[in-house]
C-alpha cells in the first residue's frame, strides 16, 4: 500500500506552518530568527511573540495582535499582512483538502471556497488588477511549495484523460480500477484533479485500502449524478456519501485550475494542489511524475498533455525520459492520430524504450512497469 511521505518530515526545516510547529520551534530553539512562519494564526502567540527574538524572520499572512506585530518589526522581521477579504490565503502552507474546497456544500457549490475563488479570479481577471495579480503568483508559489513539500521522495504516476468520461460508464470504471492498481503498487496518483477520468483514477487510489465490494457500490452510488452539470451540488455530494460510507480512503494528488473554474475538483483526491495559472498546473503536473504517465482517451487536452510531456523526453532536459502509455488503440491512431507522430519523434532517441500503446486499460499497470525497468 502507497503511504505518502509524511508532511512534517519533510518541509524545509526553517519554514513555520501550523501552530504546533510554532510551539515547538520557540520552545526548542528560543528564538524565530531565520525562520519563515506561513500563514499560522498568531493571535493567541502575542506573550510568545514578545518574549522571542525574531531577527531576520519572515511572517507570511500571519494574523497578530497589533503590539506583537509592531515588537517583531521593531526587531527587523519582515511582516507580510493577511489581505483582508480574499476568499483564498495566498501565504497558505499546505495543499487544499475536498472539504476545505467544498466547505458549505450543502447549501449549494455557489457559496464553496472553491466556488467562491472562481468568481474572485473571474472578476479580477476581468479589471486586470496589478494587486490581484500578484496575490494570485503567490498563491500558486505557495501551492507548489506546499507540493513539493508532500511528494518529496514519492514514485508518483500521473493519469491524463478527458474530463467528458461519465460516471457509470464501463470507462470510468476501468479508470478507476487503474488507479487503485497503481495506488496498490507504491505509487502516489496525480491526476489533474478534475471531474470524468481524473476523478475516475483518484477514486481508484482512494479504493485501493478497500475491496471490490467497496468500488463496486462507490461506482453505483456515483452513476445516480454521472456528470458535473446540470449541478455541480448533486455531483460533489455523490462523492462525499462514498466518503462518508469507506472514510479511510488511500491518499493520492489532484492538481487542478481554476482558469478552468466552471469544472469543480474532485473530492476524491486526500491532497489538492489547486492553481489560478493553467500553465503552472500543466508544467507542474507533468514535472512531477517521476515514475512516468498514462493517457487515457481524451480531447485536445489530453493531446496537449502527451507533447508537453513528450518535449522534455525528446531533449532529456529532465534527465532520464520517464514512460508514456497511451490508452486505446483506435483513438490514438484513428480519431485522434498521436500515436504516429509520438513514434516519429521518439525514433533512435532514448525515449524510444520509453513509450507503449496499449488497447486496454488493464494493459496500462504492466506497460508502465516494464518501460519503468
Amino acid at each position: 500500500m502507497q503511504t505518502m511521505p509524511a508532511h512534517a518530515a519533510h518541509h524545509d526545516d526553517r519554514e513555520i506552518e501550523t501552530l504546533d510547529d510554532f510551539d515547538a520551534t520557540v520552545s526548542a530553539r528560543g528564538t524565530l530568527t531565520g525562520f519563515r512562519v506561513q500563514a499560522v494564526d498568531l493571535t493567541d502567540r502575542t506573550r510568545e511573540l514578545l518574549a522571542t527574538d525574531t531577527a531576520g524572520a519572515i511572517f507570511l499572512g500571519c494574523p497578530m495582535r497589533d503590539d506583537a506585530a509592531a515588537k517583531v518589526r521593531a526587531d527587523g522581521a519582515m511582516v507580510f499582512p493577511p489581505v483582508p477579504n480574499l476568499p483564498f490565503d495566498p501565504y497558505r502552507g499546505l495543499l487544499y483538502t475536498p472539504d476545505e474546497l467544498f466547505a458549505g456544500l450543502d447549501k449549494g457549490y455557489e457559496g464553496t471556497l472553491d466556488a467562491r475563488a472562481y468568481a474572485w479570479f473571474q472578476q479580477t481577471k476581468a479589471d486586470g488588477d496589478i494587486f490581484a495579480s500578484m496575490l494570485r503568483s503567490i498563491h500558486d508559489d505557495a501551492v507548489s511549495d506546499a507540493l513539493d513539500e508532500l511528494l518529496r521522495g514519492a514514485r508518483v504516476v500521473g493519469v491524463m484523460g478527458g474530463h467528458a468520461m461519465a460516471r457509470g460508464t464501463e470507462a470510468y470504471a476501468g479508470a478507476a480500477r487503474l488507479g487503485r492498481e497503481l495506488a496498490r503498487s507504491g505509487l502516489t496518483v496525480a491526476t489533474g484533479g478534475g471531474p470524468g477520468a481524473m476523478e475516475a483514477a483518484n477514486l481508484g487510489a482512494y479504493a485501493a485500502p478497500y475491496d471490490d465490494e467497496m468500488l463496486t457500490e462507490a461506482l453505483q452510488l456515483l452513476a445516480k449524478a454521472p456528470r458535473f452539470t446540470p449541478s455541480i451540488t448533486d455531483w460533489a455530494a455523490a462523492a462525499f456519501e462514498v466518503r462518508a460510507r469507506r472514510p479511510q480512503g488511500g491518499t493520492s494528488v489532484g492538481i487542478p485550475t481554476w482558469f478552468y473554474g466552471h469544472e469543480p475538483p474532485n473530492p476524491f483526491a486526500s491532497h489538492i494542489a489547486k492553481y489560478f495559472a493553467n500553465a503552472t498546473r500543466e508544467d507542474g503536473l507533468l514535472a512531477r511524475s517521476n515514475a512516468g504517465v498514462v493517457f487515457l482517451p481524451g480531447a485536445a487536452g489530453t493531446v496537449q498533455e502527451i507533447f508537453d510531456n513528450a518535449t522534455p523526453n525528446y531533449y532529456e532536459s529532465r534527465g532520464e525520459p520517464t514512460p508514456m502509455v497511451l490508452v486505446d488503440r483506435a483513438h490514438w491512431t484513428e480519431r485522434l492520430p498521436t500515436w504516429p507522430l509520438l513514434t516519429a519523434l521518439a525514433r533512435e532517441r532514448s525515449m524510444e524504450s520509453r513509450i507503449a500503446l496499449v488497447d486496454r486499460i488493464e494493459e496500462a499497470p504492466a506497460a508502465l512497469k516494464r518501460l519503468g525497468g
